[in-house]
């Protein structure tokens, strides 16, 4: 989806931006001179990635750095300012899990933000709505956080088939002993390639799960829409506890496809390939 809200010339002249023009980049946000102008959508995650990405040096990998405004903020009415990397998502999935194992070595000495300690609440927005999903993949009874809070069940006939599945799978779960940590949980087709250089992020989406589960939520992704082989499951199949958590990942994105607003019926085949899939390894 497009941007089209341009940067307010305040957001620039706070962020010392005022000597380029913005260009729009499609679907990220601006691009003024060097620097990544985007639209957040949720400030105490965009203030958290930047200072996370601040100081964080992971090695083979580029990580776009927060631009700080005059007054050291990192969010200015809603902005947020990094530093250009160029690049563009491809489908090289197994250099991406290798960079998940990396960064997520990396990520383990931080910290969990408050902000993954709270509930999904309304007015809902796409972060309430990745809460929710997130629990439902984890707790005893699936989607009790989503009901909890007052979403809507799923309407659509491929919404109403997610929540089967997610149910269905949630007894195939058995308990794993795997420490959490901070992980991204969003590392399919965001991490960036251009050639022969280093891959490259942009942000850090954060959530408190095994390192492994993130792992698992790429392969899942990049299975279901990404037009990766079957094998990738099993060139990855050393992470802890594998099949559970290529079990909860696959509810995790079922969850996502049930709530979401946005969801298209065209999403739903290749997350159901990923179940046939699961279902044979657990």
């Amino acid at each position: 989806m497009t941007t089209i809200v341009e940067p307010p010339e305040q957001v620039l002249t706070t962020f010392g931006l005022t000597s380029h023009p913005p260009i729009a980049m499609d679907g990220v946000g601006w691009r003024v001179g060097e620097v990544v102008l985007s639209l957040v959508p949720d400030h105490a995650r965009a203030a958290w990635s930047a200072t996370a990405r601040e100081n964080l040096y992971v090695e083979g990998m580029r990580i776009a750095r927060p631009i700080r405004a005059s007054d050291g903020r990192y969010v200015v009415s809603g902005w947020r300012a990094d530093t250009y990397v160029a690049g563009s998502p491809e489908p090289r999935h197994d250099e991406v899990l290798a960079v998940a194992d990396r960064l997520h070595e990396a990520t383990a000495k931080f910290e969990r933000p408050r902000f993954l300690l709270q509930p999904p609440a309304p007015p809902f927005n796409d972060v309430d709505v990745f809460t929710a999903a997130d629990r439902a993949a984890w707790e005893e009874v699936p989607m009790r956080s989503a009901r909890g809070a007052g979403m809507g069940e799923p309407t659509s006939d491929d919404g109403r088939r997610s929540l089967d599945e997610v149910k269905t799978l949630a007894q195939l779960r058995r308990p794993v002993d795997l420490p959490s940590q901070l992980v991204h949980g969003d590392l399919f087709g965001t991490v960036l390639f251009a050639g022969a250089a280093a891959p490259a992020i942009t942000d850090l989406v954060p959530y408190w799960r095994p390192a492994s589960w993130a792992s698992a939520v790429t392969v899942v992704d990049a299975l279901a829409w990404g037009g990766a082989e079957e094998e990738l499951v099993e060139r990855w199949s050393d992470h802890p506890e594998w099949s559970q958590m290529m079990l909860r990942a696959t509810m995790f994105r079922l969850a996502v496809h049930a709530l979401h607003p946005r969801s298209t019926v065209g999403a739903l085949p290749g997350l159901l390939r990923v179940v046939d899939l699961v279902r044979m390894m657990v």
